[in-house]
C-alpha cells in the first residue's frame, strides 16, 4: 500500500509542477496589473515604482525563479488587490467552496445512491423510466442555464429565496440546488447499470430463493458489490465541485474560491490567481488519493 501512496503523490506532484508552470506564464499574458491599480495620469516613474514594489520589473523567468523559490518556504506571494498573504485570501474562500462542495455532494451520494438502486430494482418500470428521464435531463443540463432559470422562478417571480450573498440557509438552497442537479443525474445512471448488473448475479438469485427481503437484497448485498465504478464516479463529480464551481458561485455571487479566481483574473492579481488554483489542485488530489485508498479497502484483489 505504501507503494502505491508513494506513486500517486510523485504523480500529483508532477502535475502540480507542471500547472504551477503553465499558470505562471498564461496570468501574465493578461495584462499589466499598473493599468487597472493606476489613476489613466500616473506618470512613468508612478508605474515603475509600482512594479518594483511588486517585483513585476524583472524578466518573467527571475519572476517564475523568485516565486518558486518563496513556494518552497510555503510563501504564496501577497495579493496586489487586498494588500494581504495570497494563501490567506484564498483559504478563506476556500473554506465556503468545502463546505458547497460537501453539501452537495453528502445530499447527491445518499439520494442517488437509493434512486440509482431502487430504478434497478423496478427496471422497465414507470419509476424506473421516469427516474431516468429526469436523470438524464439534468446530467445534460448546463449549471449556468439551471442558475439563471432558478433565479428568474424562485427569486424574481417567486420571491422565496435570495438571488446572492450569504447569510441564513436561505442563501444556501439555489447553489446546492443547481451544483446537484448534474452530478446527481451522471450518479443515478451509473448506481442503476451497476445494479441491474449486481442483481442478476447468482449470489442474489439464491439470496431470493432462500426468501430474502427485498430491502436488504437491495441495499446490503448487491448495492456493496456496485459500489467501485460509483466511488470512482462520486469522487471525479466530487472533484468537478471543487474544480468546476466557478459559474455557479459567480452567478450566485458567492463567496467561494471559484468567484475569487474569477474575481483575482479580472483584477490581475496573480498571486491570487496562483494560489487559488493550487490550493484547488491540492484539493483534488487529496481526493483523488482518498478514493484509491477507498477502492484498496472495498475491493483487495487491487493490492496484488
Amino acid at each position: 500500500m505504501f507503494r502505491f501512496v508513494r506513486k500517486r503523490l510523485t504523480a500529483s506532484l508532477v502535475s502540480l509542477v507542471g500547472l504551477v508552470v503553465l499558470v505562471f506564464f498564461l496570468t501574465r499574458l493578461t495584462g499589466d496589473p499598473t493599468d487597472l491599480f493606476l489613476p489613466i495620469d500616473a506618470t512613468q516613474a508612478m508605474r515603475d515604482q509600482f512594479r518594483a514594489i511588486h517585483g513585476l520589473n524583472d524578466p518573467l523567468v527571475v519572476q517564475f525563479g523568485r516565486y518558486v523559490w518563496d513556494l518552497l518556504h510555503l510563501d504564496f506571494g501577497e495579493s496586489i488587490r487586498r494588500a494581504r498573504p495570497a494563501i490567506d485570501v484564498v483559504l478563506e474562500a476556500f473554506v465556503w467552496t468545502f463546505q458547497l462542495a460537501v453539501i452537495t455532494m453528502t445530499l447527491v451520494a445518499v439520494f442517488a445512491t437509493v434512486m440509482g438502486s431502487l430504478t434497478a430494482f423496478f427496471v422497465g418500470r414507470l419509476f424506473d423510466r421516469v427516474v431516468t428521464f429526469v436523470s438524464l435531463v439534468g446530467a445534460s443540463a448546463p449549471d449556468f442555464w439551471i442558475a439563471i432559470v432558478a433565479i428568474v422562478l424562485f427569486s424574481i417571480h417567486l420571491g422565496l429565496l435570495p438571488t446572492s450573498g450569504t447569510g441564513g440557509w436561505q442563501f444556501w438552497v439555489l447553489p446546492v440546488a443547481v451544483l446537484f442537479i448534474r452530478p446527481f443525474g451522471l450518479i443515478v445512471q451509473v448506481v442503476r447499470g451497476s445494479m441491474i448488473s449486481a442483481l442478476a448475479a447468482p449470489y442474489v438469485k439464491t439470496a431470493r430463493a432462500k426468501g430474502v427481503k427485498a430491502r436488504p437484497i437491495v441495499f446490503v448485498h448487491a448495492l456493496r458489490n456496485a459500489m467501485l465504478p460509483v466511488i470512482t464516479v462520486m469522487g471525479d463529480q466530487a472533484a468537478a465541485l471543487l474544480n468546476g464551481a466557478v459559474v455557479v458561485e459567480t452567478i450566485f455571487g458567492f463567496p467561494g474560491v471559484g468567484k475569487l479566481m474569477i474575481d483575482a483574473i479580472l483584477q490581475r492579481d496573480f498571486n491570487v490567481i496562483l494560489a487559488s488554483i493550487m490550493v484547488t489542485a491540492i484539493a483534488i488530489f487529496v481526493m483523488n488519493l482518498l478514493i484509491d485508498l477507498a477502492y484498496l479497502l472495498l475491493d483487495p484483489r487491487i493490492r496484488a
